[in-house]
C-alpha cells in the first residue's frame, strides 16, 4: 500500500464532498437571471461530483481505508463560499474555476503517485476524473468570457 496514494485519495474524496456542499449552497443562494443559469449548471455538477466521491471512496475501500467522514473533515475551499452579495455571479464562477484548478492539480498528483506505486487502476480512475474536472474548468471559463 502506498501512503501517498491513500493520502491523495482521501484529499480528493474530501474535496469532492466539499465541492458538493459549496455548489449546492451557491446554487440555492444566487439571484438574477444569470444566477439561475449558473445555479442550474452547479446543480447538474453536484451529482457528478458525488459520483466522483463514490468512486474515490471505493478505491479507499480497496486499500481497506474508510473514506473521511464528517469528523475527519477539514474544509479548504474558501474560494467557493457563497458571496455576501447574492447577485455576485461572476464571483461564484471565479470560485468554481479556482476549485477546478485545485482538483486538476490533485488528480495530476494522484496519477503520478499511483503510477509510481504500480496502482494502475487508481491511475486510470484519476485520469478519468482529471478529464471531467478539465471539462468543468473549460465550461466555466467559457461562462466567464460572457461577463
Amino acid at each position: 500500500m502506498s501512503d501517498e496514494v491513500v493520502d491523495l485519495l482521501k484529499r480528493a474524496y474530501q474535496d469532492e464532498i466539499e465541492t458538493v456542499m459549496n455548489y449546492l449552497a451557491n446554487a440555492v443562494y444566487l439571484e438574477t437571471f444569470d444566477g439561475n443559469d449558473i445555479a442550474e449548471d452547479l446543480l447538474a455538477d453536484v451529482q457528478e461530483e458525488l459520483n466522483h466521491a463514490e468512486m474515490l471512496g471505493n478505491r479507499l475501500f480497496y486499500y481497506d481505508v474508510a473514506p473521511p467522514a464528517s469528523m475527519d473533515f477539514e474544509p479548504s475551499q474558501t474560494m467557493l463560499q457563497p458571496p455576501e452579495d447574492s447577485t455576485n455571479v461572476e464571483g461564484v464562477v471565479d470560485g468554481v474555476i479556482e476549485a477546478e484548478k485545485d482538483a486538476i492539480e490533485t488528480y495530476e498528483a494522484l496519477i503520478q503517485a499511483s503510477e509510481e506505486a504500480g496502482d494502475y487502476v487508481t491511475a486510470d480512475l484519476a485520469t478519468q476524473l482529471l478529464a471531467d474536472e478539465q471539462d468543468h474548468k473549460r465550461a466555466f471559463m467559457s461562462i466567464k468570457k460572457s461577463f
